[in-house]
């Protein structure tokens, strides 16, 4: 049986970042209650790798006499990586920084629209101040990372790929290796050295928000894939390919188990023994190490409650020591912060635990810098650690030319326009999205369609290229987006109405169904809207397309021919709509190559078949909605499509009408639901985040921590209350948590509020916030210092917060993992008793 481990607020909240920011900062703390020891074996449990990139004698002697002459300033400083919208290239030349980063939505001058001359511009000016000696520091060329999850994703007019998920589908190793070229060949057209891919997720619940950029539930797909990635984007190890022109820096994510979250929580924790750690999540990590991947990213996730940014057993004795790796390992965005005792700003224990490089994207990266530099002066961090995480920078570069490239413009191949979306790219591209089409339904052998008839294509996605791109796609969430924002790509209606016109066809493109002449068939293109990370988890496997269901039913009932495609980043539970079908295919998210879905759906001019279904499940297909783990080998009797399920044109599968009960219980929110009572009930639990970003479970009835302490206290029977008493020493939060959702929108229906008794012995001296939290950019936070500094000093008084005003504030009420929690960094003497959700409630606080 597992035990329970519990999910918190982290720093952030400590800090006051509140609950909204720019899409990488974490919300979740690691669990505590756990031993760091808990499960695991032995270091000897894991294979002894060989790297694909032996060590060279000359590259190590010529990091020798770097490390000689670099001062401790010069070493911290190639340990930092700022982002593009917080440094200045004449700040990367004074701290001697080691690289930069673009984030998702991050684009040179802040112009969407930059042109390949732009961002080779800037990678130059980064260039010139990293080799610039004028200070007597040493000349180490700048690295820059960029995010190609799917392609070169932030730049306008790049080939855009199926996201992991379809590639996964196509069970096809051989094209993962031309994709990573391609993706390579178009970052290095703008200057850029570094990529954070590929992802080797492997996920166990659909409901994490990043399940499409995991390629399948099965280990061994990720792991036939991610050698072959690696070697696309850098080059073969054993070739003259490697780090050649057109060739860049791979980082293998998120070390490790990001995919196996309790919950399918994003940045949650990865509970589950050593033997599960290596036989599903690592198979991925050891393909990408023996084919020479050069970064690891450390996942913002926890292992049985520590986070990965400070685990020494897996970043150190592990990975670096036991499978052999030695490129240097990157953080994830400021993701050191959540370390236990770290912050934004002062991490020696991720340094010591094994992080090579803090990724530092807002502007606190020279405190960070300057901390770093104590530290490493003091002791806290050795001068062994720190040699040794510079010498594994130094190492990567070296291996990859950058001492000898010159400035990113002078390069083969730089600023070259004609290699973004390239002809011979978007091939490739095309063909990767016909492979990845998965055929769930061909009742009467539909499909594939004559191209000669008239053919209406509808729904929203139907012509909406950045809704077929889904997440990191231009912006971060790949919201934002219009079709004009992807030159040269093609749109599913577009690929459609091409090979129709030519064939006598008429293609028309009706968004809402309607239709000037009744069609042959109507192809109806509906699916999920972009997203990324936390914001796409969701808290069970329901589509809610209501209106889409509508659209199949009413053209079903005028007797017209339906194809449906669906755009997903997960399976999801469609039952109804495959019902309202007659043809039902899954597109995943396809990327800017629309017109491979027309490849296959479409007959040829002859009339013949023109490309078949390749595609086949590497995820299990649910039966039901409901939060259920399904994967190959574990719950199989509650899918719908089993993994590896696919049709093609040379069968004839007649599929029956399916269940139509989505197995969820429906919130009612007519009865208080107890969060605290006497004590905290099933399934939340109390947690502190103090001062010094410590999580802590509270189980005992007194508990002092570092500017915050907490006390059983008696108000009608024994210790039925909490005393929580802030001494003002820094920003502490303390409230009650799960690490699993909790559905409120009954409440929220049925004006419902956040109740609770309060008695104040010593009024707040600073602001004090109520919030509800749900994870990573969601949540909201409600000022409640002035009723707090108006009750009467020890007597109790019942305050109750209207559950509308924090679901405007940024809550998912249906996602709830701490629907109570207070934050302050003043002094505050208070106690709570009796904290409750109600309906019907009278709110003392409103929105307006």
């Amino acid at each position: 049986m597992k035990k329970r481990i519990l999910l918190g607020v982290i720093s952030a909240l400590v800090a006051g970042a509140g609950l909204s920011g720019c899409g990488e900062e974490n919300m979740t703390a690691p669990k505590v209650g756990h031993s760091a020891g808990d499960n695991r074996e032995s270091v000897a449990a894991w294979p002894a790798l060989t790297p694909g990139i032996p060590q060279d004698p000359a590259i190590e002697a010529r990091i020798d006499d770097l490390l000689e002459r670099m001062s401790v300033e010069e070493k911290v400083g190639q340990m930092i990586q700022a982002e593009i919208k917080s440094v200045t290239p004449e700040e990367a030349r004074a701290y001697h920084l080691g690289a930069i980063l673009n984030g998702g939505g991050a684009f040179p001058n802040n112009d969407k629209h930059a042109s390949v001359a732009d961002w080779v511009a800037l990678a130059d000016a980064f260039y010139h101040a990293s080799m610039d000696t004028s200070d007597g520091g040493v000349a180490i060329p700048i690295i820059w990372g960029t995010d190609a999850v799917h392609g070169h994703n932030n730049v306008i007019g790049a080939t855009l790929f199926p996201h992991n998920i379809g590639l996964g589908a196509t069970q096809n190793p051989e094209l993962m290796r031309q994709i990573g070229a391609v993706t390579a060949a178009e970052v290095s057209a703008t200057g850029i050295d570094w990529v954070f891919a590929p992802t080797l997720a492997v996920t166990r619940d659909d409901r994490w928000g990043r399940s499409y950029e995991s390629y399948s539930e099965d280990p061994q797909i990720v792991r036939s894939y991610s050698g072959r990635l690696v070697e696309g984007l850098q080059g073969s190890p054993d070739s003259d390919a490697l780090f050649a022109p057109k060739r860049v820096v791979s980082t293998a994510k998120h070390f490790i188990a990001d995919g196996g979250t309790e919950n399918g929580i994003d940045r949650g924790d990865a509970i589950m023994s050593e033997a599960e750690l290596i036989e599903v999540h690592a198979q991925g990590y050891f393909s990408a190490i023996e084919s020479g991947v050069q970064t690891v990213m450390a996942s913002f996730s926890s292992w049985n409650g520590e986070k990965l940014h400070g685990h020494k057993y897996l970043l150190t004795d592990v990975l670096k020591e036991r499978l052999g790796f030695d490129g240097f390992v990157v953080g994830d965005w400021a993701g050191h912060q959540f370390v236990n005792g770290c912050s934004n700003v002062s991490c020696p224990q991720a340094v010591n635990a094994g992080l090579d490089m803090f990724m530092a994207p807002d502007p606190s990266w020279k405190t960070l810098y300057a901390n770093t530099v104590a530290q490493a002066k003091s002791g806290d961090i050795s001068p062994q650690r720190l040699d040794d995480a510079v010498r594994r920078i130094l190492r990567v570069k070296l291996r990859a030319g950058l001492f000898d490239a010159g400035a990113p413009s002078t390069r083969a191949y730089a600023a070259d326009e004609s290699l973004i979306g390239a002809p011979a790219h978007r091939a490739v591209a095309r063909q990767a999205v016909r492979e990845s089409l998965v055929l769930l339904k061909n009742n009467h052998g539909l499909l594939p369609l004559a191209r000669n008839q008239r053919i209406l294509v509808t729904g929203d996605g139907a012509d909406n290229i950045g809704k077929q791109s889904g997440g990191w796609s231009i912006t971060w969430q790949g919201t934002g987006n219009e079709n004009a924002d992807f030159p040269g790509a093609t749109s599913i209606y577009a690929g459609i109405a091409e090979a129709v016109s030519g064939a006598g066809g008429v293609a028309e493109l009706s968004v809402d169904g309607r239709y000037r002449q009744k069609p042959d068939v109507a192809i109806v293109v509906f699916g999920e809207d972009p997203y990324a990370e936390m914001q796409g988890d969701v808290s069970n496997l329901d589509y809610p397309g209501d209106a889409d269901l509508a659209l199949m039913q009413r053209l079903k009932a005028e007797g017209i021919p339906v194809v449906s495609l669906f755009i997903t980043g997960r399976p999801l539970w469609v039952n109804p709509e495959i019902n309202a079908s007659d043809a039902f295919a899954v597109i995943w998210q396809p990327g800017t190559e629309g017109g491979g879905v027309a490849d296959v759906i479409l007959r040829d001019d002859k009339g013949a078949v023109n490309h078949d279904f390749k595609g086949k499940l590497t995820f299990s297909w649910p039966n039901d909605a409901q939060p259920v783990v399904r994967n190959r080998g574990e719950n199989t009797e509650l899918a719908q499509f089993q993994y590896g399920y696919g049709l093609d044109y040379g069968q004839s599968v007649q599929l029956a009408a399916l269940p139509e009960n989505s197995g969820l219980a429906v919130s009612r929110g007519d009865e208080a639901l107890a969060v605290f009572n006497g004590r905290a009930l099933d399934p939340w639990r109390l947690q502190v985040t103090d001062a010094g970003n410590n999580q802590t479970v509270i189980a005992s009835s007194v508990s002092r921590l570092q500017g915050i302490s907490v006390q059983s206290v008696d108000r009608n029977v024994q210790e039925d209350s909490r005393r929580l008493q802030w001494s003002g020493e820094g920003s502490a939060v303390a409230g009650f948590f799960a690490n699993s959702r909790t559905d409120l929108t009954g409440y929220l229906q049925n004006q419902g509020a956040l109740v609770f008794d309060v008695k104040v012995d010593g009024a707040p001296s600073d602001a004090v916030n109520l919030g509800v939290f749900c994870g990573q950019d969601c949540g909201a936070e409600q000022p409640i210092t002035d009723v707090l500094k108006g009750a009467v000093p020890g007597e109790w008084r019942t305050v109750s917060v209207d559950l509308q005003c924090l679901a405007n504030g940024g809550a998912k009420m249906d996602m709830v993992l701490s629907p109570f929690y207070v934050r302050t960094a003043g002094a505050l003497d208070m106690t709570v008793h009796n904290v409750r959700i109600a309906s019907q409630a009278s709110a003392d606080i409103h929105c307006g």
